[in-house]
C-alpha cells in the first residue's frame, strides 16, 4: 500500500511537469498595403509545432495564434496577450514555456519606459491588426512592445516556469527588455522570393484615411502582471534572429530543394538544428550558427549593401533543452574554431582566458550530429585570437560541420594562490578562468587562510603596508576567497587590454551632488581632482558608443566590503551586446554606482567591437555560473591577423594601495 501512494505521489507530481508553447506568425497586416505583408510565418509556426511534437511536447499543449492556418486564432494583438494570460493562469512551478513570434518588427522612440534603451528606441512586435499614423514615428496600435514582452517573462519566472523564447523578427535582440535607420523591406523586385522582415513605422498606415487611430478600438484587455520583485533570469534562454539595428530575411528553405518553401531563416535553421538532438541551450545554438554560412554568403552576394543578420542568445544557454533546471549541465566555456589544413583557429584568446599551452578539449559534430573529440595543446594566444593544430586523432575527418574548443582546466597563471594550512573551503563556485589553487610557499602565495584568519598579501589585490589578517572562518572565507579570484582575473584583463585603442567608445566617470555635475574625467585617466568622493556625492559612469558597430560591453565593480558588483548586464541572464550608435545618434546610458563610495571600491569597464555574426562575450566576469554563448563567425572565413580594438577602464578609488598595472 505504501509503495503504491510512493507512486501515485511520483506520477501526480510529474503530471504538473508539463511542456507548453505558444507560437504567433503574422503573415498578413491587414490594416497596411499587401507590399508590406510576408509570406512565411504561417509556415514558421507550422515548422516550429511539428519540430516541438517530435520533442516531446502534446497537440493540446501546443497553441497556434497564425492567420492563413486551418484552426488556429488570429494573431491580433489582444488575442496574443489574452493567449499569454491563459498560458500564465496554466503555468505551475516547475512546467517549461516556449514563446514563439514571427513576422514584422519595428523600432519606436519611447521615453516612458523604466528601461531606457542605449540608443533610446524601443522594439516592438507588428501583430495582424497594427494600424501607425503616417508621418509619424512614434504612434502605433496593435503592437506588442519590449516591456510587454519582459512583463510577460517575469510573471512567469515568477511562478518557477523556465521560459524560453524565439523572435524571428527583426529588431530582435532586446526584443525582451523593456530609428528611423532601420531599412525599408524591399530591396529587390515586388516578386523576389526573398523578404526582409523590417518596417519603418513611418511605413505604417493608420487603416483611416490617414487620421490617427482610436487606442479604444484595440485597447489591451488583458496586461501582464506585475511581479513584486524582479526575478532573476536564472530559468530563461531567448533566442533572436537578428541585432536589434538588423533585419532578418524570409525565403525558400532549404535551398536548391524542390520541396523548398518560404521560411524565417532562423525559424529553418532552429529546427534542423534540433533534429541533431542537441543536449542544451549552447549545444542548439551552435547548431543554428553553423548552418547559417551558405545562406549569409548567397544573401552578401545578391545584397552587397545590407547588413546581413546576427543571431543572439541570452539566459543560461548551458540548461538542458526543454526541461526547468538553472543548473547547467556544464559550466566550461565552448569556443568556436575554424579549420585551415591542420590549423584551428579560436574565435576566442587571451582575453577570454586562454593561454599558450593550455590543454583543450576540441569537439568535431559530424553532419549526422556524432561528435568526435581529443585532446590538444594551444599554440598560440593573442588578444582576440588563438591557434592549436588539429589532434592527430581528428586530422582524417573532412566532413565536421561544426569545430568546437573547450579547456580541459582553468589556467595556472591567473589562478588566485592561497596557502591555507587547513585546506580550501569547500563550495567555491567561479566562472571561468578565474580558480583558487593551494601553495606551499608562503612567497608565491596571493593570500594566506590560517587559524581562522585570512590575510592579503598581493599588492594587486589591495595589500598595503598596514594590511592585517581579518578573522574568517570557512563560509566567510569561501565568499571572500571567490571575489579575491574574480579581482585578480579582472587585473589580468586590464593588463591585456589596458593599451589598445576603441575609436567611438568611450566612458566617462561622474561625480554628482543632487542634481549637479560637480566634476568628470575618462575613466581610463582618474585622478585626484575626480576622487576621493566627498560628503552629498556619488558616482555615475557614462558610456557612449559612436563607433557605427554594436559592442560587446561588461562593466563589474569591487565594493569596499570585498562583494561583486554586476553593473553591465545588470542580470547576468541578459546579453551584454551594447547597441549601436553613431556620431550623429550615439547609443549612450548612465549607470549609478551608489556603492561606490568608500576606499576598497573599484570598477573595471571593458569593451569590444561585436565581431560579426558572433554571440556576445563575458570575457569571463559574470558574477554567476551562467556562461555566455560561444563567439561564432558563420561566413566560413578566418578573423583577420590584426588584433580587434578594445577599451579597458579600472576606476579604484583615491587612496587605495594598489596601483594600476
Amino acid at each position: 500500500m505504501r509503495l503504491l501512494l510512493v507512486c501515485l505521489l511520483f506520477i501526480s507530481g510529474s503530471a504538473f511537469a508539463t511542456q507548453r508553447a505558444l507560437l504567433v506568425g503574422v503573415s498578413e497586416l491587414v490594416n497596411q498595403p499587401q507590399a508590406l505583408w510576408l509570406q512565411a510565418p504561417r509556415n514558421d509556426v507550422m515548422l516550429m509545432r511539428d519540430a516541438l511534437l517530435k520533442q516531446g511536447f502534446a497537440t493540446s499543449d501546443i497553441v497556434l495564434l497564425a492567420d492563413g492556418v486551418s484552426g488556429a486564432a488570429l494573431p491580433d494583438a489582444q488575442a496574443i496577450h489574452e493567449a499569454l494570460a491563459r498560458l500564465l493562469a496554466q503555468s505551475k512551478s516547475g512546467d517549461f514555456v516556449l514563446l514563439y513570434f514571427s513576422g514584422h518588427g519595428t523600432r519606436l522612440r519611447d521615453t516612458a519606459k523604466r528601461y531606457q534603451e542605449p540608443d533610446g528606441l524601443s522594439e516592438n512586435f507588428l501583430a495582424r491588426d497594427v494600424r501607425g499614423t503616417l508621418g509619424s514615428d512614434n504612434v502605433l496600435t496593435g503592437d506588442l512592445r519590449d516591456v510587454d514582452f519582459d512583463g510577460w517573462i517575469q510573471a512567469f519566472l515568477a511562478r518557477n516556469v523556465f521560459v524560453a523564447s524565439v523572435f524571428d523578427t527583426c529588431s530582435a535582440n532586446s526584443m525582451t527588455r523593456g530609428t528611423v535607420d532601420a531599412p525599408a523591406t524591399a530591396e529587390g523586385p515586388a516578386d523576389d522570393e526573398v523578404r526582409w522582415r523590417g518596417l519603418r513605422a513611418v511605413q505604417l498606415a493608420s487603416g483611416g484615411g490617414g487620421n490617427a487611430p482610436d487606442p479604444s478600438t484595440t485597447a489591451r484587455a488583458v496586461t501582464p502582471p506585475v511581479p513584486a520583485e524582479t526575478v532573476p533570469r536564472a530559468r530563461y534562454v531567448a533566442l533572436f534572429a537578428s541585432e536589434s539595428h538588423q533585419i532578418t530575411p524570409e525565403l525558400r528553405l532549404p535551398r536548391k530543394s524542390r520541396s523548398a518553401r518560404p521560411q524565417g531563416l532562423l525559424t529553418w535553421a532552429v529546427v534542423e538544428a534540433l533534429s541533431r538532438k542537441p543536449a542544451t541551450w549552447r549545444d542548439l545554438f551552435d547548431g543554428v550558427l553553423a548552418l547559417y554560412p551558405p545562406v549569409i554568403d548567397e544573401l552578401a552576394q545578391r545584397f552587397p549593401t545590407r547588413e546581413l543578420p546576427s543571431p543572439v542568445a541570452e539566459g543560461n544557454l548551458d540548461a538542458p533543452l526543454f526541461a526547468n533546471r538553472a543548473p547547467a549541465v556544464s559550466t566550461r566555456p565552448v569556443w568556436r574554431a575554424q579549420r585551415s589544413g591542420d590549423t584551428l583557429t579560436l574565435q576566442a584568446g587571451q582575453l577570454d582566458g586562454l593561454v599558450a599551452q593550455q590543454p583543450l578539449r576540441v569537439l568535431a559534430t559530424m553532419d549526422d550530429g556524432t561528435v568526435r573529440s581529443a585532446e590538444g595543446t594551444l599554440a598560440q594566444a593573442f588578444t582576440d585570437k588563438a591557434r592549436m593544430a588539429v589532434p592527430p586523432a581528428l586530422r582524417e575527418l573532412t566532413g565536421a560541420v561544426l569545430w568546437n574548443i573547450t579547456p580541459l582546466g582553468e589556467p595556472a597563471a591567473v589562478a588566485l594562490r592561497v596557502r591555507a594550512e587547513q585546506g580550501l573551503p569547500t563550495g567555491l563556485s567561479l566562472e571561468y578562468p578565474a580558480s583558487v589553487v593551494t601553495v606551499n610557499d608562503a612567497d608565491g602565495a596571493d593570500v594566506r587562510w590560517s587559524a581562522g584568519r585570512l590575510e592579503v598579501l598581493s599588492p594587486q589585490l589591495g595589500a598595503g603596508a598596514g594590511a592585517k589578517p581579518v578573522p574568517a572562518d570557512a563560509a566567510v572565507a569561501r565568499r571572500r576567497l571567490e571575489v579575491l579570484a574574480r579581482l585578480k582575473w579582472l587585473n589580468q584583463l586590464y593588463t591585456i587590454a589596458k593599451d589598445a585603442q576603441f575609436d567611438g567608445f568611450d566612458a566617462v566617470f561622474e561625480v554628482w551632488n543632487g542634481d549637479r555635475l560637480v566634476r568628470s574625467g575618462s575613466a581610463q585617466q582618474i585622478d585626484a581632482k575626480l576622487l576621493p568622493l566627498r560628503n552629498g556625492e556619488r558616482a555615475v559612469l557614462n558610456v557612449r558608443n559612436t563607433s557605427a558597430r554594436s559592442v560587446d560591453l561588461v562593466i563589474v565593480g569591487i565594493d569596499p566590503q570585498g562583494g561583486a558588483r554586476q553593473v553591465y548586464p545588470e542580470d547576468p541572464g541578459e546579453t551584454n551586446r551594447f547597441k549601436r550608435g553613431t556620431r550623429e545618434s550615439p547609443a549612450a546610458k548612465r549607470f549609478e554606482l551608489p556603492w561606490f563610495n568608500a576606499e576598497g571600491s573599484r570598477l573595471l569597464v571593458l569593451a569590444t567591437p561585436a565581431a560579426p555574426y558572433s554571440a556576445p562575450r563575458l570575457f569571463g566576469t559574470g558574477a554567476v555560473a551562467i556562461n555566455t554563448a560561444p563567439d561564432v563567425r558563420v561566413r566560413g572565413a578566418l578573423q583577420p591577423d590584426s588584433e580587434r580594438q578594445a577599451f579597458a577602464a579600472v576606476v579604484r578609488w583615491a587612496g587605495d594601495a594598489s596601483p594600476a598595472r
